[in-house]
């Protein structure tokens, strides 16, 4: 997508939550991984593929949503949205079919890949394939909600 940047760094540069701790487009996801007590998770071993909202898709939330699932007493809600974006192995783009595919959460996601790019449920991948020790991310413009949510 136009206008849509999000720095990267080597693979040698850590792992997914470090890699998302070091880029500012990624500060809201970061926060919301530390509320739900999921960094030590995805600094593991892994492999995982994450697809990672950017701090303007946790904006575009609706109004209250996002501090409502901050807050402690929802912690488990939390968790559940978060793993909601991951999927265990390493998925680079090229690997990625249509389909539904699993997340660690345990729903499934559509994916769907055309010639314009690929999506994820009713969001776009705008940044895909950075690499990391533990897996992959592709960043997202949009955050995904698990049926029921």
């Amino acid at each position: 997508m136009a206008g849509t940047h999000v720095a990267t760094r080597p693979t040698q540069a850590g792992t997914i939550v470090e890699i998302a701790a070091g880029n500012p487009s990624f500060s809201t996801l970061v926060k919301a991984v530390q509320a739900a007590g999921l960094v030590e998770t995805l600094s593991g071993k892994g492999p995982f593929t994450v697809f990672a909202p950017t701090n303007k898709a946790f904006a575009a939330l609706p109004k209250g949503t996002l501090e409502k699932l901050l807050k402690p007493e929802n912690r488990n809600l939390l968790r559940k949205v978060l793993t909601y974006h991951v999927v265990s192995g390493d998925l680079m783009s090229r690997n990625l079919r249509s389909g539904r595919v699993a997340t660690v959460e345990g729903n499934r996601v559509a994916v769907h890949v055309r010639k314009k790019g690929i999506r994820v449920n009713n969001a776009n991948v705008v940044r895909a394939d950075i690499d990391a020790k533990n897996g992959v991310i592709h960043v997202i413009n949009r955050v995904l909600l698990p049926p029921g949510l």
